[in-house]
């Protein structure tokens, strides 16, 4: 259950000259998705690493590994499932 709070956000925000605006999720998605290409170039694959969740299901946990190995090109990612 949410909950409810005038503060709360409901839709993405992008960053513009220091202060945010609304954005549509395209527009959001893709300027994260630029934001992995471009480091990824300047710095190479293993510049990018990903947190998951231990106590999330295991097809979240697949779908993650899987988006980093296949998609980033590197194998930064733990989900500390061994605690």
């Amino acid at each position: 259950m949410a909950i409810p709070s005038k503060n709360r956000l409901t839709q993405p925000l992008v960053r513009v000259n220091g202060t945010h605006r609304p954005a549509t999720w395209d527009e959001a998605l893709d300027r994260v998705a630029e934001g992995f290409r471009a480091q990824i170039q300047k710095h190479g694959p293993k510049t990018f690493g990903m947190f998951s969740c231990s106590k999330t299901t295991n097809e979240a946990n697949y779908a993650a590994q899987k988006f980093v190995r296949t998609v980033i090109g590197a194998n930064n990612i733990d989900s500390c499932n061994r605690t």
